[in-house]
Formats: C-alpha cells, structure tokens, sequence
C-alpha cells in the first residue's frame, strides 16, 4: 500500500507540474505576450523547479544526496531542453498549434524522464506482492492454515 501511495504521489505531483507548465505558458504568452520559446522556457523550468522539489520532500522523502539528483536532473535537461525547444519552434513556424505542440512535448518529458522512476516504483511493488502471494500459495498448498501466517501475509498487502 505504501508503494502505491508513492505511486499516486508521484503521478499526482507530475500532473500538478504539467498544469504549472501550461499555466504559466499560457499566462506568459497570451498576457504577457512574450515570444513562444521564451514562455516555453520559462514554465519548463518552472515546472521541473516544482516537481522536483515535491517529489523530492514528499514522494521519496529524501534529503540525501540533493547534489547528485539535481546534476542528474541538470544533465537530462540539458539536452532536454534545447531539442524540445528547437521542436517547439520548427512545429509551430509550420503551423501547428503551440498548445499542442507545449502538450507534446509535455508528453516526451514525462515518458523520457519519469517514465523511468515510474517503473522502478512498479517494480519495488511487483516484488513485494509476488513474495506475499508466493507464499500464501505455499502455506494453501500444504494445507498450512495457519490464520496468524495469513492474516501477517494478508496485513503486509496493505
């Protein structure tokens, strides 16, 4: 239960992220009227500044080694970034929607970066109810009915 609390977390926080991204691109270019890779740039960074300080304090809870995870999130975005603007700008001069084209790219962020740490968490969780079930299947096939060993097994489910 816990690994899928982190899960929701995680999801919830890099949905919240994408609304701050679109927010603050809308905000940028319709009423500041600044130019479309300048408001992209802008809530981009705004976003991956508040997704990874909540996901940090508030899905993994973790303090250590901020160093490290910022110039891995440096680094990815360091190619992120100038491509995904570069496909903003050739999209939208050949006349694409840049509402659609800020979601698509919104879309490549989310599969090349968290993507990833989304499997991981699936995994941590795939592993802890295959030995919980593996086990319970052992304790049914050898006519084991035990109620302590099935209710622990059944508790640590949750």
């Amino acid at each position: 239960m816990k690994e899928f609390l982190r899960i929701l977390k995680f999801v919830g926080f890099s949905i919240s992220a994408g609304v701050i991204q679109i927010g603050g691109f809308a905000l940028l270019n319709e009423v500041c009227h600044f130019d479309y890779w300048v408001s992209y740039l802008i809530s981009l960074v705004a976003s991956v500044l508040w997704n990874f300080t909540f996901n940090r304090k508030f899905t993994f809870k973790s303090a250590t080694n901020v160093p490290i995870a910022m110039l891995k999130v440096a680094c990815y975005y360091a190619v992120f970034t100038p491509l995904s603007t570069l496909l903003e700008h050739f999209l939208t001069s050949i006349g694409w929607n840049e509402y659609l084209v800020t979601v698509i790219n919104m879309l490549l962020n989310f599969v090349t970066e968290k993507a990833e740490t989304l499997v991981k968490l699936i995994k941590i969780m795939q592993k802890k109810y295959t030995a919980i079930f593996t086990n319970l299947f052992i304790a049914f096939n050898m006519r084991n009915y035990n109620k302590n060993i099935i209710a622990k097994h059944l508790f640590l489910m949750l």
